[in-house]
C-alpha cells in the first residue's frame, strides 16, 4: 500500500466527516451516551479491523473514544486508512452538521 500525498489526502478529507489529518495520520473522536455505548461501538469498530487487517490506535476514556489512524509499513496514510474510517463512521453514524 502506498502512502498518499498530502494533497489526496486533504481532497479524500473533504469526504469523510469529523477526521483531521496531522502527524502523519488521521485522527477523530467521538462521545457517547455512556461507557457501556463506547464499548459497544469499540467491539463493532474492532470486527470491521479485523477483516480489513487493520488497526487502529485508540484510547478509551469512560464514554470518549479517540482513534488514529496510519499505515505503519507505509509510514502515512493510505487508502486503507481511508476505507477503516469511512467503515468506522458508517458504525457510529455519523451525521454532518448543517
Amino acid at each position: 500500500m502506498l502512502k498518499l500525498s498530502e494533497e489526496a489526502i486533504e481532497s479524500k478529507l473533504k469526504n469523510l466527516i469529523d477526521w483531521e489529518y496531522y502527524d502523519d495520520a488521521l485522527h477523530t473522536d467521538f462521545v457517547f451516551d455512556n461507557f457501556k455505548d463506547c464499548m459497544s461501538a469499540m467491539n463493532r469498530i474492532a470486527f470491521e479491523c479485523e477483516a480489513l487487517n487493520h488497526h487502529p490506535e485508540w484510547t478509551n476514556i469512560y464514554n470518549t473514544l479517540d482513534i488514529t489512524l496510519t499505515t505503519h509499513d507505509a509510514n502515512g496514510v493510505t487508502e486503507l486508512d481511508f476505507k477503516l474510517a469511512a467503515a468506522i463512521n458508517k458504525i457510529v453514524e455519523v451525521e454532518e452538521e448543517d
